[in-house]
């Protein structure tokens, strides 16, 4: 069970929110909380879709029995992985920017426990998607996650960030997202599994780049190596 304070919102303060999400968020992308709440009240009928799909796919329904939650005290045992599995990479990944899985913020704007979980989980798989598509933290590599996540998900939310991302980007930035990062992303989502199909935690263990095989995850190239 997911603990939160759930707020049921009629359809004029759902739209209320959403806009002060948007707005906020564009004036400050440091505001997880406002994208968070961007995301639950223009994203329902997303989840709702993902919520289908889980329930056809073998291992989705087994994420959604389970309900696993990517939290301190469920996802430790990736810093104890073998070098070059999912988790070590995982464990790197979080150790090196001193990132806490428990820094996500609640689901707050939906309608029911299956839908807060599909939304909870959308929100704490996001560094594993970081790991499996090798992209940086930065506004860049962000940017080019949501548009992963849109094709993925097709969550209004993940288009908005990216048009206010690129708002950001210097010209030189803006370039390279647009020739290099934009492009590789489009294909990177589409080509791959259904990622919120995948039981992350039961695959820690395994070799990532076997895991990248099996999922169709094409790692973004590193743009320096293009000629």
């Amino acid at each position: 069970m997911i603990e939160r304070a759930r707020v049921h919102l009629k359809g004029w303060q759902q739209a209320a929110v959403a806009i002060g999400s948007a707005f906020g968020a564009l004036m400050d992308p440091r505001r997880a909380d406002l994208i968070a709440a961007l995301g639950e009240t223009t994203g329902k009928p997303a989840f709702e879709r993902v919520l289908e799909r889980m329930k056809k796919n073998p291992e989705g329904r087994e994420v959604l029995l389970n309900q696993p939650r990517v939290v301190s005290a469920q996802v430790s045992h990736a810093w104890d992985m073998p070098e070059n599995t999912f988790g070590w990479a995982y464990a790197r990944f979080m150790g090196t920017r001193n990132f806490s899985p428990d820094d996500r913020p609640p689901v707050r704007f939906m309608d029911s426990e299956d839908l807060a979980y599909v939304a909870t989980r959308a929100r704490e798989v996001h560094d594993f998607w970081h790991v499996l598509f090798g992209l940086p933290t930065n506004l860049i590599g962000e940017s080019a996650l949501k548009v992963i996540e849109f094709e993925q998900m097709l969550l209004p939310m993940c288009f908005l960030s990216v048009i206010g991302g690129s708002a950001r980007f210097s010209e030189k930035q803006r370039a390279l997202f647009f020739r290099h990062y934009f492009p590789w992303a489009a294909r990177a989502g589409m080509s791959c599994t259904d990622l919120m199909c995948v039981y992350y935690e039961k695959h820690f263990n395994e070799n990532l780049d076997e895991l990248r095989r099996k999922w169709g995850i094409i790692p973004c190239p590193d743009p320096k190596a293009k000629t």
